[in-house]
């Protein structure tokens, strides 16, 4: 997916704040934040959401594992984790993605 964002950064081609990253995950700072933590949590492999991701449980876990242990290092007193699906639900760059925010108290309903 040599048009896609986020496989871009995962390839390194574009830089990002990184603050965790493995062989099969990447976790970087949105640099549109919406919250004073804002850390988007990325297959390094392209899937286009989260649908897509659920073919390979194994991979959707470690994704989940991943942003739960950045939002514990990001916000000790709560976050937010959030997967936006198609144009709807608010998914901008169609590769899956997990928005963990927190350092603030989050408002709900969101949108």
């Amino acid at each position: 997916m040599t048009e896609c964002l986020f496989c871009k950064i995962a390839a390194g081609d574009i830089p990002a704040t990184v603050v965790y990253q493995d062989e099969l995950v990447l976790a970087f700072r949105d640099i549109n934040p919406e919250a004073p933590s804002h850390v988007l949590v990325i297959p390094k492999d392209h899937f286009a959401n989260v649908e897509e991701l659920s073919a390979e449980p194994e991979l959707a876990g470690h994704l989940l594992v991943v942003a739960a242990d950045v939002a514990k290092t990001e916000s000790s007193q709560g976050h937010r984790i959030v997967f936006n699906t198609g144009e709807h639900g608010g998914q901008t760059v169609n590769h899956v993605h997990a928005h963990v925010l927190g350092g603030r108290p989050l408002q709900w309903p969101p949108g």
